[in-house]
């Protein structure tokens, strides 16, 4: 049986694509091939950002109320069809049905966020600072723009970065992952339908010779991008030194290793309730999951025997049944880099108390599913602290007081997420002010920013200045300019040979 081939969306249509290449997408639960999607040359690359280029001076010049009302369009058709989406975001990546469905709604307020772009788009105006001259600013767009999106959300990164490009004025192009592109023709079909000008959005399907091609090409002006720390740097390295109209805007979000601290003041039940679910929901596979649990004092006992039934009692089904709790991992080659950082954590030294390896679904067992594993006495000098596992994997280390928790925390070289659990607001205070982490929880076990605000970390996880969505994110797509003016009437007889100035 003939399976079904993913292709671009360019210009406002689907084409076929010429490379010649292509590979599977897999349906994590069976380990069955879904579909096939092309992989992109640079020649389709190219056409792509031609048809971006097309589109760009006349959207540039669409009255930001006029592009907000197309959004909006494009928000109804998301809630209409919420569930197809999530559906197809299960079937591709394997995350339970109902952490789709929220994906989807979170991708959806950034959507909402966007609609409101005549007042986000508003700047200052000061009247007459002297001798009859006005002076205000504009934010501008940037032209062609481009996103390169993770397989872990491929519905809410898109969603991050498509509706602020093209609500600022800017033409884009979406190069989701290949591992679940069904989602990105989905979102080109609901614009499309939303009244959204041909060549506005674009999706270019590919691996690294798409991504390359992106951020070599001249005319290409900025790309936002959301995945590992290597290619992060990668991206923002290549992006910056590319030659062009103007240096290329680059915001490249990258690794984490979200920590949570246990206080001895802290509710016991909450905390284990949140790290059950920020360790494990998606299956780790996210950039803010929770992968260590810092125990503080006297609490790691208690911690750690609370956690060892949740963990043996996670309902791993295939994500479309209504009591999974963690769907698979997303392909068999992630299951196996997942099975080699817990084989080395065992080696390490560290006490593994629950092993998630060698778990068979009943009815699915080519499916790429790995139970919960939990580990006791992690030390920051093993390879299973350091590094993202990105997997069902959660690590417990032990100090002795909040001062070598904080201590601990920001020596890490990522600072992505981190949350605190306490019952004192003092400690949550201090905290909150001296963590080297972007994003911050108190009581709240993934703290991922709203849409009106921005979302981002520090250190190496995140390469750039600005962060994504909320303001920062109109900050992102668009060009400052101060104009000064004033009219003949105003205007002085004779050469003026000093700096201007307030008056």
């Amino acid at each position: 049986m003939t399976k079904p081939l993913i292709q671009h969306f360019i210009g406002g249509r689907v084409t076929e694509s010429t490379s010649g290449r292509k590979q599977a997408v897999f349906n994590p639960a069976t380990g069955e091939t879904n579909a096939e999607v092309v992989l992109a040359s640079v020649e389709e690359v190219n056409a792509a950002v031609a048809a971006a280029r097309a589109a760009a001076p006349a959207w540039a010049d669409t009255a930001p109320l006029k592009r907000g009302r197309i959004l909006s369009k494009f928000k109804e058709l998301i809630e209409k069809h919420h569930d197809d989406l999530a559906a197809a975001i299960t079937r591709e990546h394997g995350k339970v049905f109902s952490d789709a469905k929220g994906e989807v709604v979170r991708g959806l307020e950034v959507v909402e966020f966007a609609t409101g772009i005549p007042q986000l788009m508003k700047t200052q105006f000061t009247d007459n600072i002297g001798g009859g001259i006005d002076n205000w600013q504009l934010r501008q767009p940037l032209g062609v723009t481009a996103g390169i999106t993770p397989f872990n959300f491929p519905f809410m990164v898109p969603m991050w970065m498509a509706p602020m490009a093209i609500a600022t004025g800017n033409t884009f192009i979406l190069k989701p992952s290949e591992r679940d592109p069904s989602p990105s023709l989905m979102i080109a079909d609901m614009l499309h339908e939303a009244g959204l000008p041909d060549g506005v959005f674009n999706v270019v399907q590919g691996d690294k010779v798409a991504v390359d091609a992106l951020l070599h090409h001249p005319h290409v002006n900025a790309v936002s991008f959301v995945g590992s720390t290597p290619i992060a740097e990668y991206i923002y390295t290549e992006g910056v030194k590319r030659k062009g109209a103007f240096p290329m805007r680059v915001q490249a979000l990258g690794g984490a290793k979200n920590h949570l601290v246990v206080m001895p003041d802290a509710n016991l039940d909450q905390a284990v309730d949140a790290l059950i679910g920020a360790a494990y929901g998606s299956a780790g596979e996210r950039c803010m999951a929770i992968s260590v649990a810092v125990a503080v004092g006297g609490v790691a006992d208690q911690l750690v025997e609370a956690l060892i039934p949740r963990v043996k009692s996670l309902k791993v089904k295939n994500g479309m049944e209504a009591d999974a709790e963690m769907g698979p991992v997303v392909t068999a080659q992630h299951k196996d880099k997942i099975e080699g950082y817990i084989e080395d954590g065992v080696r390490s030294g560290a006490k593994l108390l629950v092993d998630g390896r060698g778990l068979k679904v009943p009815g699915h067992e080519n499916g790429f599913f790995l139970g919960g594993s939990l580990f006791d006495h992690v030390t920051p000098e093993m390879k299973i602290y350091k590094e993202e596992i990105f997997g069902p994997v959660l690590c417990v280390v032990r100090v002795p007081d909040f001062a070598s928790a904080v201590e601990l925390i920001n020596n890490h070289e990522f600072a992505n997420g981190v949350s605190l659990f306490t019952s004192d607001g003092n400690t949550a205070r201090e905290f909150s002010r001296r963590i080297e982490v972007g994003m911050v929880g108190v009581n709240v076990p993934i703290p991922v920013p709203m849409a009106w605000h921005s979302f981002g970390g520090w250190k190496r996880s995140l390469f750039g200045d600005l962060h994504a969505y909320g303001e920062e994110g109109v900050r992102f797509y668009t060009r400052y300019k101060s104009v000064m003016q004033r009219w003949p009437d105003s205007i002085a007889k004779g050469a003026e040979f000093t700096m201007p100035v307030a008056k």
